[in-house]
């Protein structure tokens, strides 16, 4: 090529029927573009919508495992619902206990004071006998069954397990 030789050719451009080319070249690279931005426009969209959709689920998936928790919780509170109401029925019927034997002891009903004390054979009734050097001999250990007296008489005996001394080897 020589100094002087034009380095576009002037027939560059124009096809052999002599139609400009490089107008309808441009066209076809601008609508390439065009199409891939709106290619690249609507993987955008749809990565947006996927994610939004994740999250959806993934939030859905978080209230569902929430919601079996509660219900697990829910469960586990009702099945100790029953022993909470016989703690409720034993707190009356300690009230109604207390107000019977109020009601009794007016009426001139007095328990039998047995635990700890020297076993009477008048008002306690041994139905055990235990070894041991803790407490004199014939003081009563236990009370199994409360005694009463009745407007000063024996009404029934205490039913009480009594110590006797431990044999000396």
């Amino acid at each position: 090529m020589s100094q002087n030789e034009p380095l576009v050719d002037s027939n560059e451009g124009i096809d052999p029927s002599g139609v400009n080319t490089t107008a309808t070249g441009l066209e076809a690279v601008t609508a390439e573009r065009d199409r891939l931005v709106e290619e690249k426009n609507d993987l955008q969209d749809r990565l947006l919508r996927r994610q939004a959709e994740f999250d959806n689920l993934r939030r859905r998936a978080e209230r569902e495992k929430a919601d079996v928790l509660e219900f697990a919780n829910a469960e586990t509170v009702s099945a100790i619902l029953p022993i909470l109401d016989d703690f409720e029925r034993a707190r009356g019927m300690e009230m109604i206990y207390q107000r019977l034997a109020d009601a009794l002891k007016k009426l001139g009903l007095e328990p039998i004071k047995a635990k700890g004390l020297p076993f009477d054979p008048h008002i306690h009734h041994a139905v055990e006998m235990a070894e041991t050097d803790e407490v004199e001999d014939h003081t009563v250990l236990e009370e199994y069954q409360q005694g009463y007296n009745f407007r000063g008489r024996l009404l029934r005996p205490a039913m009480v397990k009594v110590a006797v001394a431990a044999k000396k080897q």
